[in-house]
């Protein structure tokens, strides 16, 4: 197996989440250390990146933002950015951050972490075409597209846990159980999640879910 792997930009294909369509590089060299995806607008005044600002208490990353061609004006805060092709951008968690397309054909690559943790993929390339389904509230409709998708990379606990929210709420609880389990044996982060979240009220009293939630 060759030691190094090499991709033009336009042969990643982009993935969307109803949102801004994004190249998912990391997920394409299969990079477990780091997070990087690019954006690009298509036309002038285009959003290229969505508005965040990365503050969630388990997932507050520092994001740097290059401008790879085009000419982008960033929105840090509310303020405006001028930021020509070559130019830099680094934002703190906390900070509100959008960006749009001055030119069209504008990209924007950007690599993140969360400062003093190893950097752990959510898999949310692989869960990113489900989202607008999920959002309408086809929760049945993504259990049954999703779960082909989501089990053949069965090394992201992300994906695996919106499918079993998706399941509890469609009223599958056996199926629920499992991909969360799953997803909890890859990472302990979601095992919280699970004991908080509404979507897992209609299967809270099963005997194996409270199992789950006792570790």
């Amino acid at each position: 197996m060759s030691g190094y792997a090499v991709a033009r930009l336009d042969e990643i294909d982009e993935v969307s989440d109803g949102r801004c369509p994004f190249r998912p590089v990391r997920h394409h060299f299969g990079i477990a250390a780091f997070g990087v995806n690019a954006w690009t607008g298509r036309s002038a005044g285009d959003r290229i990146i969505n508005e965040h600002h990365e503050a969630q208490p388990h997932d507050s990353k520092e994001e740097l933002y290059l401008v790879q061609q085009g000419r982008a004006a960033f929105e840090p805060d509310g303020g405006r950015l001028d930021a020509p092709a070559g130019t830099f951008v680094f934002v703190r968690p906390g900070v509100k951050r959008t960006a749009f397309a001055e030119e069209p054909g504008t990209t924007i690559v950007a690599v993140g972490g969360v400062p003093g943790k190893a950097y752990e993929a959510f898999g949310w390339e692989i869960w990113a075409p489900f989202q607008p389904l999920f959002q309408a509230g086809e929760y049945a409709e993504v259990a049954n597209r999703g779960r082909d998708a989501i089990e053949a990379e069965p090394q992201y606990a992300g994906p695996l846990y919106n499918l079993a929210c998706c399941e509890s709420l469609a009223g599958r609880p056996g199926d629920a159980i499992e991909h969360l389990r799953r997803s909890i044996e890859l990472s302990e982060v979601f095992r919280d999640h699970a004991n908080g979240d509404p979507d897992f009220d209609a299967i809270r009293d099963e005997p194996a879910f409270k199992e789950l939630m006792a570790g």
